[in-house]
């Protein structure tokens, strides 16, 4: 009998049915290896002369109590995972390197075990000693977490089965490997098998994993995507490496809502957590310039007011720039053109840079107003009313449409000293009688001529 091959692509997981030197689908040289095949699974022959036992079945009005929450003490951590962390629950942690996901992960292994939980931190990229030294860097030596330095996935596992952690932490994926693959680590095989007996390992004995991911240079999480379907869990730590704030981002979550943000603040003893980001993202705005424009926006369940930055300036270039930084430059070019045929109020020859202070990053609609008004502000000079907030999605007809929540952006910026709001007509405003003045419009143009006097 011919034994079957496989070969897949270490850089895209591509897969294909003999070698090559280049993958069809990533274009990527010298990426194509051979997979070891999994365990087979029962034959055709051996199915009908063996019965499985039957699958308890139940209907959708089954009661069950929610699984069991353990808080770590660190509140934007929790908000994040949910609540606190779920026992048998497979976690995948990505972001940039250098960016701090160990420096989190072991202080939320120290809170953790603080809190009564058994932790251990296995390291496949520093040794013990180097842990040890962030954590004393951090004030964390006398945490009840236990530590171990190794790659070898099957030692691991052993070491896990017979010590029955709650909490384990295995930073990182990548650096993991089975002796019975023949591939390196960091493969897609490597990563994808490592992956699965990891989460069977959690879901079996009841333990919790928390996986470090590396991110390839688009900010996806290296390796298969199969790994992000297997674990419960999917978390970002976004941010600016020359700014002090980071961003928590739950992308994925069955236990909790997805799109939560933790915001933490990096100081020189580890991530603080900041309890009301609106505050310390608008902590260092300036007296009233053209081209800032205060956003109220939702990440998750939570309001967060961001600063929008705006600066136009003449092009000697006969293509004129466009540079964004935390906003989709596609949003930014849709807004353009809709200020030119809408309103006639023309960008060219003009550069455009747009920045969300803080190292923030937006990806909802709802900003389109603001950047439209950061846009206009900056084009003709004009400062708005530093107490005044934006918000409010644009169509492709000039229209104004209203947008979720609009009562928690409004509730959010009266709390932090906001008297105005310029909002979509339509919107639910709720009750008036707070001292937030809401300034409603019905399109883009009369926006432009009443706030601007333009259009």
């Amino acid at each position: 009998m011919v034994k079957s091959q496989t070969f897949s692509c270490s850089a895209c997981g591509a897969s294909h049915s003999k070698w090559s030197g280049r993958c069809e689908s990533c274009g990527g040289w010298n990426t194509i290896v051979e997979e070891a095949p999994l365990s087979a699974g029962p034959s055709k022959k051996s199915l009908g002369n063996k019965r499985g036992k039957g699958v308890p079945l139940f209907d959708l009005a089954t009661q069950e109590t929610p699984p069991p929450r353990a808080g770590s003490g660190l509140g934007e951590l929790d908000r994040v995972l949910g609540g606190g962390l779920v026992a048998a629950s497979a976690i995948l942690v990505g972001g940039d390197p250098g960016i701090g996901k160990s420096t989190l992960l072991l202080q939320a292994a120290a809170s953790f075990a603080r809190a009564g939980l058994s932790c251990i931190y296995v390291s496949g990229e520093e040794a013990s000693a180097q842990v040890r030294m962030r954590a004393q860097r951090l004030g964390l030596a006398d945490a009840p977490v236990k530590l171990a330095a190794e790659t070898n996935l099957r030692d691991i596992l052993t070491t896990l089965d017979a010590e029955k952690p709650d909490l384990a932490i295995i930073d990182s994926i990548q650096t993991m490997w089975i002796d019975n693959i023949d591939s390196a680590p960091g493969s897609v095989s490597q990563v994808r098998a490592s992956a699965h007996e990891l989460v069977t390992f959690a879901k079996r004995s009841g333990t919790a994993i928390v996986l470090v991911g590396h991110v390839t240079k688009e900010g996806q999480i290296a390796g298969p995507r199969v790994v992000e379907h297997m674990v419960d869990t999917v978390l970002y730590f976004e941010g600016e490496r020359g700014h002090q704030f980071r961003i928590l981002r739950a992308v994925k979550n069955r236990f909790g809502p997805a799109d939560e943000i933790g915001v933490f603040e990096m100081t020189g003893a580890g991530l603080a957590e900041v309890s009301n980001p609106s505050a310390l993202f608008l902590s260092e705005r300036e007296k009233p310039a053209a081209g800032s424009i205060v956003f109220s926006g939702i990440e998750g369940t939570r309001p967060v007011l961001t600063e929008i930055q705006a600066l136009v300036a003449p092009s000697p270039l006969g293509t004129p720039r466009r540079t964004v930084v935390g906003l989709d430059a596609g949003r930014l070019s849709t807004t353009l053109a809709v200020l030119e045929s809408r309103c006639g109020i023309p960008f060219a020859g003009l550069d455009v840079f747009l920045n969300v202070a803080g190292g923030m990053k937006v990806t909802e609609p709802a900003a389109d107003l603001a950047v439209a008004a950061a846009l206009l502000s900056a084009r003709e000079d004009v400062a708005l009313p530093p107490d005044t907030v934006v918000f409010g999605e644009i169509s492709l007809s000039g229209a104004l449409r209203p947008v979720g929540q609009t009562e928690n952006r409004l509730k959010e910026a009266q709390k932090l000293g906001f008297t105005q709001a310029i909002a979509p007509a339509r919107s639910k405003v709720g009750d008036k009688s707070t001292g937030l003045k809401v300034r409603q419009m019905t399109d883009l143009t009369t926006f432009v001529g009443e706030v601007f006097g333009a259009g």
